[in-house]
């Protein structure tokens, strides 16, 4: 091959800075009629300093023609809605320098502000009948904010929490030119979701005692009728109850319910209350045992884990997202206890929304080969079909192909994993190995587009000539309930063995080099790939992100405090030796593979402690170490700048020491 030839192949090869190129999309919404969409499309911005993601609203036909941009400011735009009449599309701004709901007309024009809100805006929702929006947020007028010293003496631990309450305004001018904000409730609890009635009289919501991370076990539903300010307790019990949704013809409200002991790892089925009266009956269990619209792969609170898409036009069944292996489809569950697939994604599907008339559904699809785009099904019948071209120019750069794989475990169990060949793979050579651990650990890797921007750069692992392996293992959703709760008492058991045996299946078929292998995790993963380095000196190279390294530690200072005592089923003072023998930091003498530790100094989740205590113990015992800590950052990257960063950093780790 001339030098000149291989020189620009060379160039022309994925890069961190490649995937800073890839619009995000946002959820899809389709208008009442289904003849519209409307969805947000992001881009990076990468000014120093002033580092985000900027995302627009954008409208299209639902038969797929051009799309138009609607809105330009440069505070951008999310939260989408169409108005019940099709005329108007309501969004978040912060263009006044706070949080607001805006709306504009769909024919164009100037963008119209509806709220002065001076405090936390949470969310909102249209009544059906068109006239009012419900709000839940805090201190709309800004009156406790001016309360507050800009420098506080001191901070009193769980006193910066801020509930919501449900407010309600009208959509239009009172003769006045104004738009009067009224308080529905009088209670101390924080609103987390809730729903209009079909006939704008009533408000379902989900209410938990406060809005920490830790409340959700004890959430409840209650209604509140609009008129006389009554509200009602619908579902109360032991279990965790959330997520309401009114059927279109009133006669019930839907809602996702735990078992009785809420489970952190995730345990829901979909309850209906009878609103003529009756008793509460389940519909059956969906596959995974929790429908989930979130692919964020970290610890992170059921609430993420739990959304119900809505309700069909005519009230005969639910529709939901759920996982099922490395896919995520759309699923119908009808009330006569009747469950199917409704759309079956060649990747996932995510950004899910029903339009208000339960006709159309809109989301966004990907698959490892393919960047994020908006799509809009009929529900009747037909395929989905494509409304937006957000990544239309992305360029034809070569990526590697990813296969699905499967092995079994030291016990037998039956294991699969993504595995992503290096741009150009040639048969029967071997390959450095990058073993990449997802985090939860009730996360999975699924067929998401691997040239997408984050944590870590696929696409650029495969075009430096990387493999990489993403084992599901025990722990892990989209396999069932039981699959999911194989890993409770047993971090770094038998999740351990099923990575290595995937790890050995490549090494015994030709795919991955032996003595070029690395591995690297964030949160659970970074648990998990701390906890291998303590257990072989296989691996060339390790990256622990934001991982937990010591169990009894991080059980005192996580916001989620009730997580570890779930997954170990005691208190660390009760059972001490169950939290040191699975932590990592307990056998850190058995580390000699070089390690990078990377970590937010503002991660509640898993402080900023859990990587000083394992890097401070690597440097005192001589093993190679780095530490970067991400100043403002909390458990995951929160600006582009610092997901590119991340990306190389991880990249040039592995030319360092693997290579």
């Amino acid at each position: 091959m001339p030098m000149t030839i291989a020189f620009l192949l060379c160039l022309a090869a994925w890069t961190p800075q490649t995937s800073m190129q890839v619009r995000r999309v946002g959820a899809v919404t389709p208008s009442p009629d289904g003849r519209l969409a409307a969805y947000t499309q992001a881009r990076a911005i990468l000014e120093p300093g002033k580092s985000r993601w900027l995302a627009q609203a954008f409208l299209a036909r639902a038969g797929g023609s051009h799309p138009v941009q609607l809105t330009r400011d440069e505070a951008g735009a999310g939260s989408l809605s169409f108005s019940p009449d099709g005329r108007f599309l309501y969004f978040l701004s912060r263009r006044s320098g706070l949080t607001n709901l805006w709306r504009i007309a769909i024919d164009g024009g100037e963008a119209e502000r509806l709220t002065d809100w001076r405090g936390s805006f949470g969310a909102y929702q249209l009544s059906p009948d068109g006239k009012w929006v419900a709000v839940a947020g805090a201190d709309p007028t800004g009156e406790v904010a001016k309360a507050r010293p800009p420098r506080p003496v001191a901070r009193v631990a769980g006193e910066e929490q801020t509930n919501f309450n449900l407010w309600r305004l009208p959509v239009e001018h009172d003769a006045g030119g104004e738009r009067p904000l009224r308080r529905i409730l009088d209670a101390p609890y924080h609103v987390v979701a809730f729903d209009w009635s079909p006939d704008s009289r009533r408000i379902a919501f989900e209410h938990a005692p406060d809005s920490g991370e830790n409340a959700w076990p004890r959430s409840d539903v209650s209604e509140v009728d609009l008129d006389s300010g009554a509200v009602e307790v619908l579902a109360g019990g032991p279990a965790a109850e959330g997520e309401p949704r009114y059927s279109p013809d009133g006669r019930f409200l839907a809602y996702l319910r735990t078992a009785d002991r809420a489970r952190w790892a995730g345990e829901e089925q979909v309850a209906l209350i009878p609103r003529g009266g009756g008793p509460h009956r389940a519909l059956p269990d969906t596959f995974d045992r929790g429908p989930s619209l979130s692919l964020w792969p970290g610890l992170i609170p059921r609430k993420a884990m739990g959304v119900v898409l809505g309700w069909s036009a005519d009230s005969s069944r639910l529709l939901f997202a759920g996982a099922k292996g490395t896919r995520f489809i759309l699923y119908g569950v009808s009330l006569d206890g009747v469950a199917a697939p409704v759309y079956v994604p060649r990747g996932v599907v995510g950004g899910a929304a029903l339009n208000a008339s339960g006709t159309y559904v809109g989301f966004v699809q990907e698959s490892s080969s393919e960047p994020p785009e908006a799509f809009v099904m009929d529900l009747s019948g037909g395929a989905p079909v494509r409304v937006s071209s957000a990544n239309r120019d992305l360029g034809e750069l070569p990526l590697g192909e990813t296969r699905s794989v499967r092995w079994n475990s030291r016990d037998g169990l039956e294991i699969e994993g993504l595995l992503t060949l290096p741009a150009g793979y040639q048969e029967g050579k071997k390959y450095p190995l990058i073993a990449l651990i997802h985090g939860g650990p009730m996360g999975w890797w699924n067929e998401s587009f691997i040239g997408a921007p984050g944590i870590y750069s696929l696409a650029s692992f495969a075009a430096r000539g990387y493999a990489v392996l993403r084992p599901n293992i025990r722990g892990s959703g989209g396999y069932g309930k039981e699959f999911r709760f194989a890993n409770f008492n047993d971090w770094g058991g038998k999740d351990y063995e099923d990575l290595m045996t995937g790890v050995d299946r490549l090494v015994s078929t030709g795919v991955a080099d032996p003595d070029r292998l690395a591995v690297m995790g964030w949160s659970y993963g970074g648990y998990m790939t701390s906890w291998v380095v303590t257990q072989t000196n296989r691996f060339k190279a390790a990256v622990v992100g934001a991982g937990v390294t010591n169990l009894w530690s991080m059980a005192g200072v996580t916001d989620i405090l009730d997580f570890l005592p779930d997954y170990f089923s005691a208190e660390p003072w009760d059972n001490l030796p169950l939290y040191l023998e699975h932590s990592p930091l307990y056998h850190v003498k058995r580390v000699a593979t070089p390690t990078l530790i990377l970590h937010g100094d503002a991660d509640l989740r898993v402080p900023v402690s859990q990587g000083y205590e394992f890097y401070n113990a690597l440097k005192r015992r001589g093993v190679t170490a780095e530490m970067v800590v991400y100043p403002g950052m909390t458990h995951g990257p929160g600006n582009p700048e610092t997901e590119l960063d991340l990306m190389q950093r991880h990249l040039d780790w592995l030319e360092r020491y693997v290579r």
